[in-house]
């Protein structure tokens, strides 16, 4: 009871919120290395992933080369850029990159390999060209797959963005890090509750979006199957 009382505590006190070490701060910077991350890695991923479902050439081996990325450890990564590039933002940016493509990239190559091969035909006998047919038939059908990955790949950076802290930049995870060195409970419980819950409160956002989609996609479908 103590323990949850020193939290309280700690989140009540006005000078834990403001200055350059604060947690609005370090929320802002923690959303901006996730963002950041996010966007250059559907940048890569989607359109490679797209290209890999409809050529088919290498496929797997691409896939697989990037999964192996997956596997290799985030502040690993961020040491070795670090080798290599210097101290800079960036190196955060490419750890976190590096994990957050195969989830996106696997999801899109599956969800549109999986779009049936005689709704495809069907869309190039009404004259569609490549583009509609993706936007049109492709993302509709796939779509549920393919932010399946983004959502995993985002819950999973989230969690990750806190090696930032590790490399000495900023992030909720700089409240884990000086809270262990500080050997302050609170602080540490309290940089845990909010990566968490940030975690969740995009969980949420995301499946609102996803219903909002999917409706919207069902209400003004195209009937190719009755074509």
């Amino acid at each position: 009871m103590n323990m949850i009382a020193s939290v309280y505590l700690w989140f009540s006190l006005p000078d834990n919120w403001l200055g350059e070490n604060g947690i609005l701060t370090r929320l802002a910077e923690h959303i901006y290395y996730v963002s950041l991350s996010l966007v250059i890695a559907c940048a890569i991923a989607l359109p490679l992933g797209v290209l890999l479902a409809n050529y088919r050439k290498g496929a797997q081996v691409a896939i697989g080369l990037f999964n192996i990325g997956r596997a290799l450890p985030s502040l690993g990564i961020v040491i070795l850029a670090i080798m290599l590039i210097g101290y800079e933002t960036s190196t955060v940016i490419i750890a976190l990159v590096t994990m957050s493509i195969p989830p996106i990239l696997t999801n899109t190559y599956v969800g549109i390999d999986q779009v049936d091969t005689s709704l495809k035909q069907a869309a190039r006998s009404m004259g569609m060209r490549r583009g509609q047919m993706f936007f049109q038939l492709e993302l509709p059908l796939a779509f549920q797959l393919i932010f399946a990955g983004f959502r995993s790949a985002l819950v999973q950076l989230i969690a990750t963005a806190t090696i930032a802290a590790y490399a000495g930049f900023g992030g909720l995870g700089r409240f884990l890090i000086d809270g262990l060195g500080r050997n302050d409970t609170p602080q540490i419980i309290g940089g845990a509750l909010m990566v968490s819950a940030l975690a969740i409160v995009s969980e949420w956002v995301c499946s609102m979006i996803e219903t909002f989609m999917v409706r919207k996609w069902r209400a003004g479908k195209i009937e190719l199957s009755a074509t």
